[in-house]
Parts: structure tokens; C-alpha cells; sequence
């Protein structure tokens, strides 16, 4: 048997792959102000040549060629195109570059999966509030509108933000990421909602002037890991995974593949929380009728980044005494039974997948999906024998082998392994590498090698998933499940 149809991919991010930070008069991003200041990162790398895919675009065309896969996920860098994040800033030099990209996909029969925004917001835009400032969504909109009508005759999947959760929690709650802004009581859920209200204007935007003429799809791709009750026997342990996941995954999802309002559980926690605080009104906002009608529905499919479980306990004490600080409950721990990778907190967890998956299936009403990053992580000291991530990949043949296969009725359409080629991993530098290539990052030339994990994911695409080299046991089901 074999997954006929499926959309087998990989993935990368503009600011993670593409190096020339200001060549050919591309714009600084908060990604590079961040970087830039010692401390920030890992070894105080950045991102400032990282792959040098914005000179090396054939070489990961090549390797993309030679791995044979059907899409290719990436972002388009908004400071490239637009320097100061308006559309008067245009520089066709960047257009350049990612007709070049684009057109080479095409040529190769490989359907382009685009981000429109992943992380990298122009710095100029920062310099006004950033996602704080309502004036954002008209700025996303203008960058959108001008992807659509440049690159859509080519590109028919758009996901408008990569991992709006991270951009409002862990940027703008946290203060982990640029812009580092540590406000966890307001600033997060101001962000989100301007992420949502963005998303949505541009998804109605592509109705109204693109889908008819260009026929493609727009989504959002969310992230979050499955949450596991501390206790399975205990409702309120179980009530406080689903409510996990509902202030992580449903955040997100719930306006615009439910309803186009807030989960109930995060309206109640903030508000009950906002009301001991002495507060006028709850600290999360809310729509209106009208917004909540032209939010819901705006997305064609489903897409999720995924990478490992985590266990969830409840916490009585969350609202006593009042805090600011964390309206959500506490994960506890990863799954320590489960394979380890070189970043911390990251195990193998394929039962989790597949129930994270069937939850999306029960709480959304079973839409199409799209697993559009995945991956497993090895240290800076593993070049290309990566033997054991060919166990992850096992896993992850065998639950997709069940899943499309239609055991739970999960509409799972593509998989699109993180990543293309080991980059610039965020917090972490280059200390850990996700890529399917190794990339020598002490060499000026940025030389590429597949790794073992590479050839692995190769025979999996071309046998299309089918159950070979896969733990099944007699009973037809598979053994790590």
C-alpha cells in the first residue's frame, strides 16, 4: 500500500538559510538587530552569511532536484523585498532573487510552498511598535498583495505567518525572541490579535483579487506539541492538557477554523484572572461580531508544526495570588522515555503525533492537514552520519503509513520535513543542525553534503511510504505505537 497523492517536502526560512543580510539593498530585520548584539545567540553567531543560499540558490536547487521531493517550503525575507516594510521601499533585486528561486522550482517540477512571514519583520516596522501597533496589519496586507500578484502565477500554497504563537508568546511574552519584548499580561495577546485580523484580510484579499485567475490555497502554519495529562485517571489533569493546547494550538486555530472567537477556556482563564486583578476588562480582547464572521473560515487546510510531547499537570494555585506572568498551565517535563535529540526538551514522541493530529481532527471538524515542519535535531559534531535520526524517520513512515491510511480518518495530504539543510537554529546558532544536508559553516563556500538521514528520507519518498523497512507488527499495526 502507498500514500497516492501525498505532498512529500522539505523546508527552510529565509533569515535561517539565505545569508546576504544587506546585499543588493535588502532592509535589516529584528533578527538582525538582535543578533548583532553580543550575547543574543549561541557563540554570538548570526545569520548574516548562515547557508549563503541567496548566492547559492542552484546548489539548493540541486540538492532539492536530487532528493526528488514534490514541494519546498520557504519564506520570502519582507526586508528584502520591501527594506523599510512599505511598498515605496521596493527592491527588485530581491524580486529577482525569488523569481530565480521560484522559477527553478517550477522548472523542476516542484511546487513551492511560500511563508510570507517568518520572524524576520523589517526593523523599520519594529521602529513603529511593530506587531504591538494595529497599523501593522495594513503594512502585512500591502507585502501580501504584492507577493500574490508578483509570484502567484507560479505559487499555489501560501501560509501567511509561520508560528504566530511564538511571534506573540515567546517574543512578546517571554522576551526570548526579537524583539525581546517581556510583557507576558497584555502585549502577547495584542500581537495575536493583530496576527489574526492580518491573516485574515489577506486571506479575503486573495479571494477577492487572486484565487479566481491563480486557483491556489492560503492557510496559516500553526505550531504545538501534544500535551499529555500528568494523570489520565484524574479529570482535572486531563482538563488542564486540553486547555493546554487550547491557549497554544487553539489561540490560533479556534478563531479561524472554528468559530472566529477565542476558546472558551482562555476567555475564562484571562478574564477570571483580569477580574481578581481589579482590571476593567479582561486583558484578552475581543472581536466583534463582524470581525468574528470575516475571521472564521480563512484557511483552505490545516497546517501544523510539530516535534515532540509534553506532560501537562493542572496548577491550583494559578489564580492565587494574581499574576501576570503565566495565564496557562505548567508543562512539566518532555517524554522521557522517548528518543532524545540534541536540542533539549525535543524527544521522539510518535503516539503523541498521532494523537495531536486526531485531536485536530475531533476539534476542527477533520480538515486536510499538512505537517509542515518535523524534524529531529543532532549536535554541531554530527556531519552526515546521522544514523540515528534513521529511527526518527521510521517512526515517522509508520505513522504517516497509518494514519493516511485511514485507521483514525485523519485527512493527513503532506509532509514537509524541517529542514532542507542544517542553518542558523535560532536561539541555539549553529550548535545543532535539523538538515537533511550537512552545511560546513567554517568554510567560506558553504559546501553542502547529504547526510545518511538524507538517502533515508529519499527511499521513503520514492516507495511513497510504503510499509517497508517499517516495525509493523503481525497484527498489522505498527510496533512503536
Amino acid at each position: 500500500m502507498a500514500l497516492w497523492g501525498f505532498e512529500w517536502g522539505v523546508s527552510s526560512s529565509a533569515y535561517q538559510v539565505e545569508g546576504g543580510w544587506n546585499a543588493d539593498g535588502k532592509g535589516a530585520s529584528v533578527w538582525d538587530t538582535f543578533t548583532h548584539k553580543p550575547g543574543s545567540i549561541v557563540n554570538n553567531a548570526n545569520g548574516d552569511v548562515a547557508c549563503d543560499s541567496y548566492h547559492r540558490a542552484d546548489e539548493d536547487l540541486y540538492m532539492l532536484r536530487a532528493l526528488r521531493v514534490k514541494s519546498y517550503r520557504f519564506s520570502l525575507s519582507w526586508p528584502r523585498i520591501f527594506p523599510d516594510g512599505s511598498r515605496a521601499s521596493l527592491n527588485q533585486q530581491g524580486v529577482n532573487y525569488y523569481n530565480k528561486l521560484i522559477n527553478g522550482l517550477v522548472a523542476s517540477n516542484i511546487t513551492p510552498m511560500v511563508t510570507l512571514h517568518h520572524w524576520d519583520l523589517p526593523q523599520a516596522l519594529q521602529d513603529i511598535g511593530g506587531w504591538e501597533n494595529v497599523s501593522m496589519i495594513n503594512y502585512f496586507d500591502e507585502f501580501c498583495d504584492f507577493c500574490f500578484a508578483t509570484f502567484g502565477d507560479r505559487v499555489k500554497f501560501w501560509m501567511t505567518f509561520n508560528e504566530p504563537y511564538v511571534i506573540a508568546w515567546v517574543a512578546h511574552g517571554q522576551g526570548l525572541l526579537p524583539p525581546g519584548i517581556k510583557n507576558p499580561g497584555y502585549a502577547p495577546y495584542q500581537v495575536a490579535h493583530n496576527l489574526i485580523k492580518a491573516h485574515a484580510k489577506v486571506y479575503h484579499i486573495y479571494d477577492e483579487r487572486y484565487r479566481k485567475t491563480q486557483g491556489g490555497l492560503v492557510s496559516i502554519s500553526l505550531n504545538a506539541d501534544w500535551v499529555e495529562p500528568k494523570d489520565v485517571d484524574v479529570f482535572r489533569e486531563v482538563a488542564a492538557a486540553d486547555r493546554a493546547l487550547q491557549f497554544r494550538l487553539g489561540w490560533f486555530a479556534h478563531p479561524i477554523f472554528k468559530n472566529g472567537d477565542y476558546p472558551d477556556a482562555m476567555k475564562w482563564m484571562v478574564g477570571n484572572k483580569s477580574e481578581l486583578q481589579g482590571l476593567p476588562a479582561s486583558r484578552l480582547p475581543a472581536f466583534t461580531d463582524e470581525e468574528k464572521e470575516y475571521i472564521q473560515g480563512t484557511a483552505d487546510v490545516f497546517c501544523i508544526n510539530t516535534y515532540t510531547s509534553e506532560i501537562v499537570h493542572h496548577v491550583t494555585s494559578l489564580l492565587s495570588p494574581p499574576s501576570y506572568d503565566y495565564d496557562q498551565d505548567v508543562r512539566e517535563a518532555e517524554m522521557d522515555d522517548s528518543p532524545a535529540t540534541a536540542m533539549k526538551g525535543l524527544r521522539v514522541v510518535p503516539w503523541g503525533l498521532r494523537r495531536l493530529l486526531n485531536w485536530i481532527k475531533e476539534e476542527y471538524g477533520n480538515p486536510e492537514i499538512y505537517i509542515t515542519e518535523n524534524g529531529m535535531s543532532t549536535d554541531s559534531k554530527t556531519t552526515v552520519d546521522d544514523t540515528d535520526r534513521e529511527t526518527g524517520a521510521e517512526n515517522m513512515n509508520c505513522h504517516l503509513f497509518l494514519l493516511a491510511h485511514n485507521l483514525d480518518g485523519v485527512k493527513l495530504k503532506g509532509y514537509i520535513a524541517w529542514s532542507l539543510l542544517d542553518s542558523f537554529e535560532w536561539l541555539n546558532g549553529y550548535s545543532i543542525g535539523f538538515g537533511l544536508h550537512h552545511v560546513d559553516f567554517n568554510h567560506p563556500e558553504r559546501p553542502r553534503t547529504p547526510k545518511r538521514s538524507a538517502h533515508y528520507y529519499y527511499d521513503i519518498m520514492r516507495n511513497n511510504a510504503a510499509a517497508h523497512r517499517a516495525p509493523w507488527s503481525r497484527s498489522g499495526s505498527c510496533s512503536c505505537c
